[in-house]
């Protein structure tokens, strides 16, 4: 028989409701009997002891917030009784002794994946066109047109041929099995189109870190190469983006093809140019085929978002879990959005193998945190009002279930947003909570893969990185079944463990990265690009 409530750890003073509950219904735990005082909802939690006015809230063994009003045991715990409180962090306390998981399974495995002559490898294989600068927007998108439409890319060409046939009055049903589809004319590459409403009219640091990010995307190991477009004379100068290109690799030979408008004269010629030169790099790149390449080679993105109560005790922990595996292989797991580890600082503080990155990552949360507040706003207006629907009410408490998508693995590298992860293991990077922003920030830092664990559903992909799905509950997986790769709510049924499942995301992460199986949200064409402009966003 499923659980009806379960405590995270031992050491929590609040219980979390795993189904519906009714007022006054008495619920078995630990040979206990809990009377509910209130009917409460799956994913919120329920007081396990009697609190006063200013009493401190545990859960996942940490401070998640204080008590408004006096708490009994069995009420629900909502956004009137409790308040955001998380423990303030100075230093690093001590160091965490980390035992690794089995990887007798693991270590020997590999991928099918394009290797760059930097070593890198690639789980996917893109020619990039990207501009410098907004006002170049409308002619990445004539070319996008233009290329999609010839080179038959994409989902849409049924589309296209349904109203090709619907304008030739055909009457032909594109799902007819006599309804010819387009092929592809290249099967080795996908070609992608970036936009962006940056490169100028903003601080010129706002400039100089698109610069850093555009460069990143570049150095992926995803991309073969691509083509840029400037107009210029806008801040973000052709010479400040190869500067960036040189700043993260001196060495880089991926074919770079930029344009500047200004200097070719019309359009006609700027675009003709273009078309010709793309179409020769993106045939070469065609050439390039799939490889196997240990399991270290991989970079994974750890993603959340549309959060609810379930996340931090399914697919989050079991996220974590697949990011160990990695990290014990030599692989490179990617934790960012750091407003959502607000009140979890110490554990990772603890978690930095050297004290230089401890001190980093503290200096970055405050600065961070410092200009939320100058903004008037702050950490604890993080969670969403979805997120609050469903059950995480602080942002410290929805922050420590975020924080299990790093598992336990000691933290290799603290990275500003715009820096490129070179070292492997467990790589902290600064990026803000919002879910485009923070995936955009990762993939420029070199994820070549992004798990993405939700509860409420959201359709996020990206342009160059496979994004999976990782949903918290199974209810999300039916009912969204067309964005969901993967579902972890049998977790939550005591079906299977979170190391079974941790294991079942990274075969996953493996086929996908060898092209046997497509993300779903590039099923859906999410190609989704936000850079940060380092303003206030959570």
């Amino acid at each position: 028989m499923q659980k009806k409530i379960i405590k995270v750890q031992a050491g929590d003073n609040v219980v979390m409701a795993l189904t519906n509950l009714k007022k006054n219904e008495h619920v078995i735990f630990n040979k206990e009997t809990l009377v509910v005082l209130s009917d409460t909802k799956a994913k919120h939690k329920i007081a396990y002891v009697d609190f006063e006015v200013d009493d401190s809230i545990i859960m996942y063994g940490v401070l998640v917030g204080k008590a408004v009003a006096p708490i009994k045991k069995g009420d629900v715990l909502t956004t009137e009784n409790v308040k955001h409180q998380s423990e303030k962090v100075l230093a690093k306390t001590k160091t965490i002794t980390w035992t690794p998981p089995d990887i007798s399974n693991w270590k020997n495995r590999t991928f099918m994946g394009y290797h760059r002559s930097d070593g890198q490898v690639g789980t996917k294989n893109v020619w990039l066109f990207f501009p410098l600068v907004f006002c170049e927007n409308r002619n990445i998108e004539v070319l996008k047109n233009v290329f999609e439409k010839e080179l038959h890319i994409g989902k849409e060409h049924k589309q296209r041929q349904l109203l090709r046939n619907l304008v030739l009055g055909n009457d032909i049903d594109f799902n007819d099995s006599k309804a010819q589809e387009l092929e592809q004319t290249f099967n080795n590459i996908d070609v992608k189109f970036i936009t962006h409403q940056g490169g100028c009219g903003g601080i010129r640091q706002d400039a100089q870190t698109l610069a850093k990010l555009l460069a990143g995307y570049v150095k992926n190991p995803n991309v073969a190469g691509a083509t840029v477009l400037s107009l210029g004379c806008q801040n973000l100068q052709i010479e400040i983006f190869n500067n960036a290109l040189k700043e993260i690799d001196s060495k880089l030979d991926k074919p770079i093809l930029i344009y500047d408008q200004q200097q070719v004269g019309t359009v006609d010629d700027l675009l003709n140019n273009i078309i010709k030169d793309s179409f020769k790099g993106i045939k070469a790149a065609n050439s390039i085929k799939r490889k196997p390449a240990p399991l270290s080679k991989l970079k994974l993105g750890l993603e959340c978002g549309g959060s609810d109560g379930f996340s931090g005790i399914s697919a989050n922990p079991a996220l974590g879990y697949a990011s160990d595996i990695l990290a014990a292989v030599g692989g490179s797991p990617i934790l960012s959005e750091f407003p959502e580890l607000c009140g979890v600082e110490q554990e990772l503080v603890n978690r930095c193998v050297n004290n230089t990155d401890a001190e980093r990552f503290i200096d970055l949360m405050k600065a961070y945190e410092a200009s939320v507040e100058a903004a008037g706003s702050g950490f604890d207006m993080n969670p969403s009002p979805g997120n609050i629907k469903d059950g995480l009410i602080t942002d410290a408490m929805k922050s420590a279930g975020a924080a299990k998508k790093g598992g336990t693995s000691p933290v290799e590298a603290v990275l500003d947003y715009g820096e490129y992860v070179t070292l492997p293991g467990l790589n902290l990077l600064c990026t803000p909570g919002n879910d485009v922003e923070s995936t955009t920030g990762m993939v420029g830092s070199g994820a070549s893969i992004v798990v993405f664990t939700t509860g409420l559903g959201t359709p996020t992909g990206n342009p160059i990185a496979p994004v999976l799905k990782v949903s918290s509950n199974s209810e999300l997986a039916k009912r969204m079944s067309d964005i969901i790769d993967i579902d972890t709510g049998v977790i939550i049924r005591g079906e299977k463990t979170i190391e079974e499942m941790g294991e079942e995301i990274l075969e996953y992460v493996i086929q996908v990265a060898s092209g046997e199986k497509d993300a779903k949200s590039a099923v859906l064409g999410q190609d989704d690009f936000i850079p940060w402009k380092r303003g206030v966003s959570l």
